[in-house]
């Protein structure tokens, strides 16, 4: 029943959509850079939209308690947008614990602030309206749940705020959050339930990342809508393009020029180089804060600042998380000392981005691996491995190491940090009370691995 109603709702909007936009253009004649102007735009017609929607032009005014009252979906029931709001998309979507986003924004009768590089700065009224769903079966990825609808209004102060409506389970409407909340989201697989974690932002949540030295709005720039993007009308367009012929820009852009602008790359984009999309994917997932003025960091992931003064190939690190023997931002050829991996790789508390993530991007994960072991660097070592784990334990423990054919493992068990002088590695360890042992492998034309560690709490 789900599944259909669902199945229906999208069907609703596709066809609403198709009714609103059928006079918009025809089937695309020409895609390529620079050819443009004989082909239908996406867009022929700018919506008439009122500032703010029914949202207050300011944080402290009346929000709307529920999602029908902000004046962003003319049809709850079928999920279908207000005439005011223009569809869009981004070339690399910030990961959101794999969720589907669905993008509009509805801009006053005035102009955004076009800049080919760097941010563009928004008309205060502009209100961006971002729906997350989430498969919830793997073995049906159209079986979709409404988690929640993000609204993020650009005020009457020239800042801007965020609230968050939370989906009620019949799909009705969704309410309005006072704070942040977390919910267990059962996900069907192949051998039975697993549970999710999902994150409701906060509205102080929201100001985490959207903050001034980002220029508040973080998708919506030019590298990230240098892209086809098929509207409701079947027809597919440049959306830069699209919305230079609205007239939504304070300059009219030369189309010829469009292939000219900077353009994030697809995780899976084979014309592009492994750099160029590591660059893009942290661009979207880390630029927002590391920038300058921004966190407290010593590199800058904007795709728009040249590799050269990014700081991320053999960056110092402010904080090393106890990885020994000089680990820097990316270091070539060395996941185990390139802590920007390890902190992306991980749903710990050290975890980065810090907010609102409680799963791994496995894709993202496996390009930044392929892109830092295809930097130039002397084979590393694996740390060795440590069985069984820390722990308690009421009897003596016997302890396994294990490395990599032909390395040798250096161990201790005072704390130390091994080196070639100290204990090899011959046969399991026989702990017989509290110990801290470490290990580290060494092999002849190999960078010795990162310390192993395990803290066994044995008592007879």
């Amino acid at each position: 029943m789900k599944f259909g109603f669902r199945s229906a709702k999208r069907f609703s909007r596709s066809v609403f959509f198709a009714g609103v936009f059928v006079a918009l253009g025809a089937v695309v004649i020409s895609r390529a850079a620079g050819k443009m102007s004989s082909a239908p735009y996406g867009l022929n017609s700018r919506p008439p939209s009122k500032p703010y929607l029914q949202m207050p032009d300011n944080e402290d005014g009346a929000i709307p308690r529920l999602l029908s009252q902000t004046g962003a979906f003319k049809d709850m029931a079928a999920l279908v947008p207000d005439v005011a709001l223009i569809p869009y998309d981004v070339i690399v979507p910030f990961w959101s614990d794999g969720a589907q986003k669905l993008r509009f924004i509805s801009v006053p009768d005035e102009k955004i602030r076009f800049a080919p590089t760097g941010e563009w700065v928004f008309p205060r009224g502009t209100v961006f309206v971002k729906t997350f769903e989430l498969a919830t079966n793997e073995l049906n990825p159209n079986s979709l749940r409404l988690l929640e609808t993000r609204l993020l209004v650009c005020d009457t102060n020239g800042d801007v705020y965020g609230v968050v409506y939370k989906w009620r389970a019949d799909d009705s409407d969704a309410d309005l959050l006072a704070t942040n909340l977390t919910e267990a989201i059962p996900i069907q697989t192949a051998t039975g339930v697993r549970t999710q974690m999902w994150y409701y932002p906060s509205r102080a949540d929201c100001l985490t990342c959207h903050t001034a030295n980002a220029h508040y709005v973080l998708g919506v720039k030019t590298r990230q809508l240098n892209r086809d993007f098929t509207y409701p009308s079947g027809v597919t367009d440049n959306e830069l393009r699209a919305w230079n012929h609205l007239g939504l820009f304070d300059t009219n852009l030369n189309e010829a020029d469009l292939g000219k602008f900077p353009k994030l790359a697809r995780l899976d984009d084979p014309s592009r180089s492994l750099a160029d999309r590591a660059r893009s994917y942290l661009d979207a997932n880390c630029a927002q804060c590391h920038r300058p003025k921004g966190t407290v960091a010593y590199f800058d992931a904007r795709y728009d600042t040249p590799p050269t003064g990014q700081n991320l190939i053999d960056g110092p690190v402010l904080i090393d998380e106890r990885i020994d023997d000089n680990p820097r931002i990316i270091k070539p050829n060395d996941l185990w000392r390139s802590i920007l991996f390890m902190r992306t790789d991980t749903t710990e508390a050290f975890k980065m981005p810090p907010l609102a993530r409680n799963t791994i991007d496995q894709q993202g994960m496996n390009l930044l691996r392929q892109w830092i072991e295809s930097l130039p660097g002397p084979p590393v070592l694996p740390p060795p491995e440590i069985s069984p784990g820390g722990g308690n334990y009421d009897q003596p423990v016997k302890v396994a190491l294990k490395s990599e054919p032909g390395a040798n493992i250096r161990y201790t068990l005072d704390g130390t940090v091994p080196t070639t002088s100290d204990l090899l590695y011959r046969k399991p360890v026989h702990l017989t009370g509290p110990t801290i042992l470490r290990a580290k492998a060494f092999a002849p034309g190999f960078t010795k691995s990162i310390t192993s560690q395990e803290i066994f709490i044995v008592s007879q």
